[in-house]
């Protein structure tokens, strides 16, 4: 597979209750968006293209030299989001690998988006991403964290059997933490969106049950850190925190 075949979306909205205007929070004189679009680069698998429905994200996202997509304002999840910005940025169907990578997660390492991508050169596998052992014990009983439950099929990295918000697996043994980037095999995306809403997804409130109910497959590459995802003030302070370190080390966010 070359860049050619990769395209990597970013879903941006400013409806966030949480953190109103979360696209546009300033991160050490960058827009969030623009420090996700600016990782998933540096990824260097492929072409990366914000998908929102607001003029000031399109604007910032396009000063900040990347391109974006304008979509429609009544998407109920970024999946949809970013099948409809597919079709516009890519009619030809000539990307046959898309990642979704979520426009609030500004400390997420390229090399993470590289390994949920590499999970799909499995012509078995409909969808990657991605997981981190949970080491705080707060998070194994925390609902708020997805746990992936999953058979191992090689060295860090298992086929997903189910996620829940539940503690599971019971038992002794590794919990693990849900990271929600998603890679999938474009037929896969296009078959998902279309599906309607699962059972178990309406009741855990999780997307990725619908792949699974409807018999997709899904790997999940574990990964030793889990990106900072940014829906509360809060979030906010930890990740300007984060960059600023980053900043101080490097002299530039890596």
């Amino acid at each position: 597979m070359s860049a050619q075949d990769t395209l990597i979306l970013i879903p941006a909205r400013m409806a966030s209750t949480r953190l109103p205007g979360k696209p546009l929070a300033d991160l050490g004189g960058r827009p969030m968006i623009v420090e996700v679009a600016r990782r998933s680069a540096a990824a260097q698998i492929g072409r990366v293209v914000v998908a929102t429905d607001d003029e000031d994200v399109r604007k910032a996202v396009e000063n900040a030299g990347f391109a974006v997509v304008m979509t429609r304002p009544d998407h109920a999840s970024g999946s949809d989001r970013i099948f409809e910005a597919l079709g516009h940025v890519d009619p030809d169907g000539r990307a046959t690998r898309i990642v979704n990578v979520q426009g609030d997660l500004p400390t997420i390492d390229p090399a993470l988006i590289r390994a949920a991508v590499d999970l799909i050169d499995d012509p078995m596998v409909d969808i990657g991403t991605l997981t981190a052992e949970i080491t705080d014990p707060h998070e194994r009983t925390n609902p708020n964290v997805v746990k992936v439950i999953g058979s191992p099929v090689a060295p860090r990295r298992l086929r997903a059997l189910y996620f829940s918000r539940a503690t599971a697996p019971h038992g002794e043994g590794p919990l693990f933490h849900h990271i929600g980037l998603y890679a999938y095999r474009r037929a896969a995306l296009e078959r998902f969106v279309a599906l309607p809403p699962s059972p178990l997804e309406s009741r855990e409130k999780l997307e990725q049950l619908r792949a699974l109910e409807a018999g997709m497959r899904i790997d999940v590459a574990i990964v030793d850190t889990v990106p900072l995802g940014v829906d509360t003030p809060e979030d906010l302070d930890k990740a300007r925190a984060f960059l600023a370190r980053e900043t101080s080390l490097t002299g530039t966010p890596s």
